[in-house]
Order: structure tokens, then sequence, then C-alpha cells
């Protein structure tokens, strides 16, 4: 585990407000990281991460037995605000699927399918991760 992670999993609950948005985005980076490992683990092939488009970024790109997959990553330490399967509202899953359109077309390639997944981590107050992946989240 990276050291800055270990830091700020000894903070109280309170961590994303005293620390701000940058501590954030390296909790967010860290999960992405691990759930790009995760895949790869799986027999996944990472195609692409972080491609940014106006309707917001896909975390991951990956591609497995023919299949495309876009797959959001959510990566939480606390469960005070919901479970970070919560915090995929409809409205994000409709930018997730234009996002992955505009991707498709920047960058055809021939898929016998394509699926969005999400995996999220949920990293408890002794540093031990949980990982979900939910293939065909919507």
């Amino acid at each position: 585990m990276p050291m800055i992670l270990s830091y700020y999993l000894q903070i109280d609950e309170g961590w994303t407000r005293k620390l701000g948005v940058n501590m954030k985005k390296e909790l967010g980076r860290y999960g992405e990281q691990r759930a790009a490992q995760y895949l790869e683990r799986h027999g996944y092939t990472i195609i692409s991460r972080n491609y940014y488009t106006r309707y917001g970024e896909l975390d991951i790109v990956c591609q497995k037995q023919g299949e495309i997959i876009f797959v959001e990553v959510k990566t939480r330490k606390t469960k005070l605000f919901g479970s970070p399967e919560e915090s995929i509202t409809y409205k994000k899953m409709q930018n997730i699927k234009k996002a992955a359109l505009k991707y498709l077309h920047d960058y055809p390639a021939a898929f016998r399918g394509l699926r969005f997944d999400v995996i999220t981590i949920f990293i408890d107050y002794q540093g031990r991760e949980n990982i979900n992946h939910i293939e065909n989240a919507f």
C-alpha cells in the first residue's frame, strides 16, 4: 500500500473535509490502479484509462473474450454517505454511456458486445480492502 494512503487511513472519519480535494483524487487514483490490477488478474486486457470527454471520464476501458467493457471505479473509506455503489446516480450512468459512445466513435473497432461494469473498493479503518466487481451493472 502506498505511503500516502497509509497516512490518511489513520485520520478520523472527516479526513476528506480536513485534507481537501487532492487527497480525494489520490484515493481515487489508488482505487483505479487497484481495479486495473484486479481486472488484469482476472483475464481482462486494459485498453485505456482515464479517457476524458465533455460528458465525463471513463475510468477504465478494457476487453475480454471479444467484448469491450467500460468500468466505473468508486473507492471509499467510509460509508457515512452511503456505499460506493450508491454514489453512481442515474445521471452518472447516462454520462458514462455518452462518453462510451464518444470513445467508440474516436476508436472504432470490432467487438462482439459491450457492457458497463462497476468496481467498488471499500477500505476499512485497518486498511483492509474489499473489492466488489459488478458485471453488467447498467
